[in-house]
C-alpha cells in the first residue's frame, strides 16, 4: 500500500530509487557488487534509512543471495551492496548471461522509497 496515497504520510511521495540515485554494478565470480550513488546530498538520509540490507535481500530473493552486505561511503553520498551467490555460479559457469552483475543495478533502481515532498523538486526523471 502506498502510504502517501492514504493520507497517512501526505508529506511524502513514493518513488523508485532511480529518482534519487544512480547505480553501477560489477561482478566477480558468483558475487555481484552494486553501488547506489545519490544524485544530490539531500537524498543521502533517505537512502541510508530505506535502502537497507534487508530490503535489498528481499528485492533479490528470487536470486537466493546467501549474504547481502551494505558498505556506506558517506563522503560520496553512496553505498555499495555486495550480494553473494546471486549469479548462477558466475559468468563462466552460468548459461544465462543476462543474470550477471551488469544488469542487476537496474533491478535495484526499481526499489521504491518514501521521499519527503520538500525534496520532490530535485528528483530525477518525470514528475
Amino acid at each position: 500500500m502506498n502510504l502517501a496515497s492514504t493520507g497517512a504520510m501526505s508529506d511524502s511521495l513514493t518513488v523508485t530509487l532511480d529518482r534519487l540515485a544512480h547505480g553501477r554494478t560489477g561482478d566477480k565470480g558468483n558475487r555481484s557488487n552494486i553501488s547506489v550513488i545519490a544524485w544530490r546530498e539531500e537524498f543521502w538520509p533517505v537512502l541510508l534509512a530505506q535502502v537497507t540490507e534487508v530490503r535489498v535481500a528481499d528485492l533479490f530473493a528470487t536470486r537466493h543471495p546467501t549474504r547481502v552486505q551494505r558498505f556506506e561511503l558517506p563522503l560520496l553520498h553512496a553505498m555499495n551492496f555486495v550480494l553473494d551467490d546471486v549469479l548462477d555460479g558466475g559468468v563462466n559457469s552460468a548459461l544465462n548471461l543476462d543474470s550477471h552483475g551488469k544488469s542487476l543495478s537496474y533491478w535495484l533502481m526499481s526499489l521504491t522509497v518514501e521521499v519527503p515532498r520538500a525534496l520532490t523538486p530535485w528528483l530525477a526523471g518525470p514528475a
